[in-house]
């Protein structure tokens, strides 16, 4: 199993700047996407803390870890909770250091993708999806006061896009001293196709909308410019990010080379 990534981001039709930051590394098979909130710059401060911390701690532990290879599923989960931790206290500092960032924080969603499985981490209401022989699944529950409102019967689902308080969260970076972030594993199969994205997009398109335009058969460029622009079709009104991950079977090339020394692929 290999990946393919691909990440595209949008200011949107109203906000003047952009507080989302999304990084990928395809060589570690690691993907990660915050949405800041604050004053005047202090979200995309926030949220650029977060992913530049992930990349380089995580990553260096990936890399320490033969790339998440050598790492068994529990400590992959305390290395991600150990870099939140890490992330959230930069954040508060920051924050400290500067009156401009006081009240900044983020969402972030994180996963590193590995053959035979993907540790997934949240903490916010970004998201992260999972299409599948057609189906769309969400892999993430939002910490959001309307998630909480949902789950006790509230409000309905069809309701939720209506609600003066739907992008309330109840879990971020930098809002208080711990950080408590979701981990957890899925089993990854050739042709998943997953999507990591802000509420800038899942505020104007509802899942069955993403489901149709992942499903669409294009390319991952075309399939992550087709979504923003039906977020911004849609009315645009936040920062839309998204970030791609396609699961492949074994890579083309080595197909290639075994078939013309007649080897059988491993594992068959």
């Amino acid at each position: 199993m290999h990946y393919e990534f691909h990440a595209l981001s949008d200011t949107g039709r109203v906000r003047d700047n952009n507080e989302d930051t999304v990084v990928h590394d395809a060589a570690l098979g690691l993907a990660v996407l915050a949405d800041g909130m604050g004053g005047y710059n202090a979200g995309e401060v926030a949220s650029g803390i977060a992913t530049d911390f992930v990349q380089r701690e995580f990553g260096a532990w990936l890399r320490s870890h033969g790339g998440g290879h050598g790492a068994t599923p529990r400590e992959l989960r305390r290395a991600m909770e150990g870099c939140a931790e890490d992330a959230n206290r930069a954040i508060l500092e920051a924050a400290q250091a500067q009156p401009a960032f006081r009240g900044m924080g983020t969402t972030l969603v994180f996963g590193v993708f590995l053959p035979d499985r993907i540790m997934l981490g949240h903490i916010g209401d970004s998201r992260c999806y999972r299409l599948r022989a057609g189906h769309l699944e969400r892999l993430t529950r939002d910490h959001s006061v309307l998630q909480e409102h949902i789950d006790a019967g509230l409000v309905s689902p069809a309701q939720a896009s209506s609600v003066p308080y739907r992008n309330l969260v109840t879990r971020a970076l930098g809002v208080e001293t711990g950080a408590q972030l979701d981990v957890a594993e899925h089993t990854p199969q050739p042709g998943d196709r997953y999507l990591i994205c802000s509420d800038g997009l899942t505020d104007m398109l509802g899942d069955p909308e993403i489901a149709a335009l992942l499903g669409a058969g294009m390319s991952m460029g075309n399939t992550a410019t087709a979504l923003v622009d039906a977020a911004n079709a849609a009315g645009g009104r936040d920062n839309v990010s998204v970030l791609l991950a396609q699961a492949e079977g074994a890579s083309p090339t080595r197909g290639r080379w075994a078939r013309l020394l007649g080897l059988s692929p491993r594992g068959s």
